[in-house]
């Protein structure tokens, strides 16, 4: 978590994400369009992972009887997000925490937008089944992440992932050790564990659909 408590970081997020995630402001969209196929007109969202803002931003401009709770631990990001919504933070409310601080709800969707590719198996399942614990039977989740999309070829797409973000001047010796110091860190499990997890925290009608190198994304019901 540390980028995202250190204020240069946090400054360039606004910036740099649309950069290194395919179709960045598409996958807000779709997640939208998703989130409002099972939800109610004036629906109660729980985004988690909401600093930086952008994806509420997104649901908030579509959706103008929505009510969303942003969840985050980091307050820099919290900042960056009420900057961000600028006059459409009156429709949100902004929470410092974790899954296990939202209210009970029951919600009428969820969002986890990259978010999850920070968390080991352990706590990914935890945090899922946190958020079933929180939606209404049949509620969407949305969710999208870092994913590796074969067995043992995580370095390889990675590299690709980093390079799509350098643009056609990348360094190849720097996108590889970005590469290599990503799959270090990041405990980035396949597409096939991603639904697996999303089984076993209870969701059902799991289908992808999104997906841009190492980046994926499912949507599944509670």
């Amino acid at each position: 978590m540390q980028p995202f408590t250190d204020p240069e970081a946090v400054a360039r997020y606004v910036d740099e994400t649309p950069r290194k995630v395919p179709g960045f402001a598409d996958l807000q969209r779709m997640a939208m369009v998703l989130l409002a196929e099972h939800a109610p007109g004036a629906a109660d969202i729980l985004v988690l992972g909401a600093g930086g803002g952008s994806e509420m931003k997104a649901f908030a401009q579509a959706q103008p009887r929505w009510r969303l709770l942003g969840v985050d631990p980091s307050p820099q990001m919290l900042d960056l997000a009420r900057r961000v919504l600028g006059p459409l933070r009156t429709r949100v409310t902004l929470l410092e925490g974790y899954v296990e601080d939202a209210p009970a709800g029951p919600f009428d969707g969820a969002a986890c937008l990259l978010t999850l590719h920070f968390l080991a198996r352990k706590e990914r399942l935890r945090t899922l089944a946190q958020l079933h614990a929180r939606l209404r039977p049949g509620a969407p989740l949305v969710v999208a992440h870092h994913s590796c999309p074969q067995e043992g070829m995580l370095r390889h797409w990675l590299e690709r992932s980093v390079a799509f973000a350098g643009g056609a001047r990348a360094d190849p010796a720097q996108v590889s050790a970005s590469a290599a110091l990503m799959a270090d860190r990041l405990p980035v499990l396949s597409a096939a564990e991603d639904e697996a997890l999303l089984a076993e925290a209870g969701f059902s009608d799991i289908a992808l659909f999104y997906a841009g190198f190492t980046f994926r994304g499912w949507v599944a019901l509670a």
